[in-house]
């Protein structure tokens, strides 16, 4: 539970009260109160709270000793970058950032966000049967999320099973956005370690150059067997063993479906495997609708040119009568997440101040008339 402490200096600043969870420390604004902790992951611990204003419950995020780690720091800020543009259901909202006390020197973060109820790994592990219409809405919200990010020109990267929110009335939003960048199409080449290897798509395993939306359709198919099947479709524990283990299901691939490899080494390596037949999906998965399996299957190919789109995906028949393209409007603007990856801590943080100041008008007029004065 949250216990309310005296300030680790004796000095309580204006607007802040501090609570001690699971032996963290945590500085927030007076208006919240905090209920308990619900997470605990790398970048720090989360807690449920009442923001006493609105009466509305919230998840506070602390990311701890944000500069020390420079790759988490940007992380960081794409996310505060890259949730102030979106709006939409199947995306989770953030709701503040809260200003620290100092403008140089901070070292936490403390983003709010809706509170949700649990997250899809919980769900699969847990012994709660999952009926075809729980896997349907369940896959359905998650294409229209995705068709409403890659809209706004965002591929996410990470789409796995504890990066989807889901509320008790299975409400459905994508979350963890610290690996979401920018599509250019092909021109962009974006070649660096991205999504949990479980959901990781064959060009990003075989170091392909150039990759586009496909990638995350591919995550969405890994998540859909995961669902189907309550355990990962690809467990690899290390990059080959992924690709092999791929290859054990798809089946080997013809000439033609590996011309995207761009690597020779790379493509001679998926040659070399040993040759597979593949396994039919209807056996792995004999309970699934025949119509889940077609969908699945169309979305676990191996040639990313091949994959069903998002959009694709949304009007296929498994998913018949839940998506209307009326009710589903594109991004209002494409967003730009374009970061330089070698800037210092100090301009870090002070893109990251000026996310914050978004989210306290107060706060922004107070720094422009200080601008003013000097």
């Amino acid at each position: 539970m949250a216990t309310l402490v005296e300030p680790p200096n004796g000095v309580k600043p204006k607007g802040k009260h501090y609570y001690s969870m699971w032996q963290t420390l945590f500085e927030i604004d007076t208006k919240y109160v905090p209920i308990k902790p619900i997470g605990r992951g790398a970048y720090g611990i989360v807690c449920s709270a009442i923001n006493r204003e609105t009466n509305e419950k919230v998840a506070i995020k602390k990311i701890n000793n944000v500069f020390e780690n420079r790759v988490d720091a940007l992380r960081t800020l794409r996310e505060l970058k890259l949730l102030r543009h979106i709006r939409h259901e199947n995306v989770i909202a953030l709701k503040d950032v809260m200003m620290p006390i100092q403008r140089i020197g901070f070292k936490d973060v403390y983003l709010v966000y809706e509170l949700m109820d649990t997250d899809l790994h919980q769900i699969i592990k847990s012994p709660q049967p999952l009926s075809n219409d729980h896997c349907k809405y369940f896959i359905f919200q998650l294409l229209r999320g995705l068709k409403y990010l890659h809209s706004a020109n965002i591929l996410h990267r990470d789409l796995k099973p504890g990066n989807l929110l889901v509320n008790a009335n299975c409400d459905l939003k994508i979350c963890d956005f610290g690996l979401a960048r920018t599509s250019r199409g092909n021109e962009q080449f974006m070649t660096e370690y991205v999504v949990t290897r479980w959901y990781r798509a064959p060009e990003l395993l075989l170091c392909c150059d150039n990759y586009g939306t496909s990638i995350d359709v591919w995550s969405v198919g890994c998540i859909f067997a995961e669902i189907l099947g309550r355990k990962a479709i690809f467990p690899g524990t290390e990059c080959l063993n992924q690709l092999k283990l791929i290859i054990n299901v798809l089946g080997s691939q013809q000439e033609a479906d590996i011309q995207f490899i761009d690597n020779p080494k790379a493509r001679r390596y998926i040659k070399s495997l040993p040759y597979s037949r593949g396994t039919v999906f209807s056996l792995l998965y004999p309970q699934a609708d025949p119509l889940a399996i077609d969908l699945l299957q169309r979305m676990l190919v191996f040639d990313p040119s091949k994959r069903i789109t998002v959009t694709e995906a949304l009007l296929h028949p498994y998913l018949l009568g839940l998506y209307d393209p009326r009710c589903n409007p594109p991004a209002q603007v494409p967003i730009d997440l374009e970061i330089d990856e070698n800037m210092g801590e100090s301009m870090i943080r002070e893109m990251m101040w000026s996310e914050m100041l978004h989210y306290h008008p107060e706060a922004r007029k107070s720094t422009f008339e200080s601008w003013k004065v000097e």
